[in-house]
């Protein structure tokens, strides 16, 4: 599942002590294992050989150059949702030809700038977005390559805040309507169909979602594919990750939740949908971001008060909501456990940061490990939707970042100066002392 393990009762990122990276780099700060996203990379990618198939990573889960220059490497694609992450792309080493753009909100700037660079494809939210995307390639004197994003209307039954696949949601065309929207496409001369795609959430640990909705879609991309002559279906991202008992778990049983009971894997996932696509005969695309990054990535804080009251044991560290938002956003869990092992009982402990916000928390009543001030905790499981999400709020620098390979370590983003938080602000003229 991961790189991440004791050692001789301290932690380790591949052959790397976590307290030597703090010692260089400071607290909080995010840490990478690049062969933690290579394993997972080429699971998913071994798993789904049967099919002629290319994965397409989301970065929208982490979009730092060292992650997206491993996957250029693995030869992904990537799936963007806006025109920074494809500048992003180019500048990590990835290939825009191997690039689909997703996303409700594309803007006119946005459109140029992926056809300049020759993206393979746009997933298209609405009629509107056809229509726009076909004036820009017309002004542009170039023809736009475009896949209707379907709504298939399957509940992913996963968190009301990351699902997508539903009418309740604002993404994608209605599967009655799509049929229609094809036909009025192909009339629009600088327009390209090229395939068909859906997306119907994230953090599935079940294969069951999938398989519903490839069974509705697939007939659909049969027919428009023999109507249109189009290449490809691409049939999302999605795939979960273990948050809970990440670390004790262990890298022989990565697929099992604290209970036993299974978490969906790269092969039950090809199991039950290379069937049902290999007949189509096209190209399939996938679109995972978490699946690859989540559990290669942690934050490390460190403590700098134990804050007890008469209800309440506080554990207060040096990262905050600014720095991993899941905990107040999502109420997300994250595994938590101390950079040095600690023996002995466990206290009941909210681990919280030092935002002036009541939701500024990582846990709530977890059993812990006895801490003080100086002590390291690593929040696990936080390479997804942590870093990426980051924040200045109450004027706090975003955190450095570090990749780890086997014994070798590199900063790959420095912690952010605390000038460079205003760097783009001006006082107005009549402010400004003479």
């Amino acid at each position: 599942m991961h790189d991440f393990r004791y050692i001789r009762g301290r932690l380790h990122c591949g052959q790397v002590a976590l307290e030597a990276l703090v010692a260089r780099f400071g607290t909080p700060l995010y840490v990478y294992s690049q062969t933690t996203l290579a394993d997972h990379f080429q699971k998913l990618a071994g798993a789904l050989a049967p099919l002629d198939h290319r994965i397409c990573y989301a970065l929208k889960a982490n979009s730092n150059l060292a992650v997206l220059r491993t996957f250029a490497g693995l030869g992904a694609g990537f799936d963007l949702v806006s025109g920074g992450e494809l500048e992003r792309v180019l500048a990590g080493g990835g290939d825009p030809a191997k690039c689909v753009f997703a996303g409700v909100g594309k803007t006119e700037a946005e459109i140029a700038l992926a056809l300049r660079h020759g993206i393979y494809c746009f997933n298209v939210e609405s009629e509107p977005e056809l229509v726009r995307i076909n004036r820009v390639a017309a002004r542009l004197k170039k023809v736009a390559p475009v896949a209707v994003r379907v709504n298939p209307n399957v509940d992913a039954g996963t968190h009301h805040k990351i699902t997508t696949g539903t009418y309740e949601n604002k993404f994608g065309i209605a599967f009655e309507t799509v049929e229609g929207v094809y036909a009025r496409a192909a009339k629009l001369k600088n327009l390209r169909l090229r395939g068909l795609q859906m997306h119907i959430g994230s953090q599935l640990t079940e294969v069951t979602p999938f398989r519903q909705a490839v069974e509705r879609v697939a007939p659909l991309a049969q027919r428009l594919a023999a109507r249109h002559g189009f290449e490809f279906l691409s049939i999302g991202g999605g795939l979960g990750i273990v948050y809970e008992s990440a670390l004790a778990s262990g890298a022989a049983a990565w697929w099992r939740t604290p209970a036993g009971r299974g978490i969906l894997t790269p092969a039950g996932y090809a199991a039950a949908l290379v069937p049902l696509l290999r007949p189509l005969g096209l190209k399939i695309l996938v679109e995972p971001g978490r699946f690859l990054v989540g559990n290669a990535g942690i934050l490390v804080t460190r403590v700098e008060y134990v804050k007890r009251t008469g209800h309440k044991n506080f554990v207060i560290v040096d990262a905050a909501m600014n720095d991993l938002i899941r905990p107040a956003f999502y109420d997300a869990y994250h595994e938590i456990v101390p950079v040095r092992r600690k023996p002995g009982a466990t206290v009941p402990s909210d681990v919280v940061g030092p935002i002036c916000e009541s939701g500024d928390y990582f846990a709530k009543d977890r059993p812990l490990p006895k801490v003080g001030e100086g002590d390291c905790l690593a929040l696990l499981s936080a390479g997804a939707y942590g870093s990426v999400m980051g924040s200045n709020y109450n004027s706090r620098p975003l955190p450095a970042e570090v990749l780890v390979d086997g014994a070798r370590a590199a900063l790959v983003r420095e912690r952010q100066p605390v000038a460079a938080i205003w760097a783009g602000e001006r006082l107005a003229p009549w402010q400004r002392r003479r």
